[in-house]
């Protein structure tokens, strides 16, 4: 017989007898495993894209001076770059940026064993790289773009003439964005004679499965609970900030880092 939960938080949830939520339980589990072979599929597709060749020379400014793109790959034959917001003249790094930079750390030897490896990219100078990534504690790969072109040919900075015509070219469309800097993730191949190929780019939501606390999230009763949210991630802090007086106002919309010329660019997952 069905009943109905009562103080459990999540007023009204259907509770059924132990052989009623097996049933319930393989039927969702028979949807799952379709979701895993269509992702499998998915991935499958994504690698036989074509590719296209980068043929201009791009050098960044990293902690110990000039580094190319080819220079990046630290000796493997895969790269895979973040385009983190966080531009010059910014106080801080964009918390959902940030949210998602706590999970590299754990990855990057098993990426680097893989042929891969993880870099982050963001317009800020390297002063201000340095000074946030040693607040923060991370320690993975993070140079400047601020002296070449690579945000703006990989769509993830926007000039103040471009936003001012209403809509800029992100995640492979003109839209709408509030910000100078956006989020994103780049692939990219390098061969046995040192040519560079971009592979593969995702932006918005197509950055969903780099975030390990959402997939957690999605297993539990109340899921992401962003509904009502002015702004989904609004809940999201800087991974030093959750003890100052932690509170979520469903209200609020999204805060730009001071200094940056504009508010950030909503949400990484739009």
């Amino acid at each position: 017989m069905t009943t109905l939960a009562t103080n459990t938080g999540i007023q009204g949830h259907e509770v059924v007898s132990p052989k009623e939520w097996i049933a319930s339980r393989k039927e969702l589990l028979r949807k799952e495993k379709e979701f895993t072979k269509l992702r499998d599929e998915l991935s499958r597709q994504r690698r036989e894209l074509p590719w296209e060749k980068v043929e201009k020379q791009y050098v960044f400014d990293g902690p110990n001076g000039k580094e190319t793109l080819a220079e990046l790959f630290g000796g493997r034959s895969q790269l895979i770059v973040y385009h983190f917001m966080f531009g010059p003249g910014w106080e801080e790094g964009c918390p959902s940026c940030s949210y998602l930079a706590d999970h590299f750390g754990g990855s990057l030897v098993h990426l680097a064993n893989r042929d891969v490896t993880l870099a982050v990219v963001s317009r800020a100078p390297m002063a201000q790289i340095e000074a946030f990534q040693k607040r923060m504690g991370w320690q993975f790969r993070w140079v400047s773009s601020f002296g070449n072109d690579f945000n703006r040919d990989y769509h993830v900075s926007f000039t103040e003439e471009e936003k001012a015509q209403g809509k800029v070219n992100y995640n492979y469309d003109m839209v709408e964005f509030p910000s100078e800097e956006g989020p994103g993730v780049s692939v990219f191949y390098k061969n046995d004679e040192g040519d560079i190929f971009h592979t593969y780019s995702s932006f918005a939501r197509g950055l969903d499965i780099l975030v390990g606390a959402y997939n957690f999230l999605d297993l539990v009763p109340k899921g992401r609970d962003e509904e009502g949210l002015a702004f989904s991630m609004s809940w999201v802090r800087h991974h030093d900030r959750y003890a100052e007086g932690y509170i979520v106002d469903p209200k609020s919309p999204y805060v730009a880092p001071k200094g940056s010329a504009s508010c950030c660019a909503g949400e990484h997952h739009s």
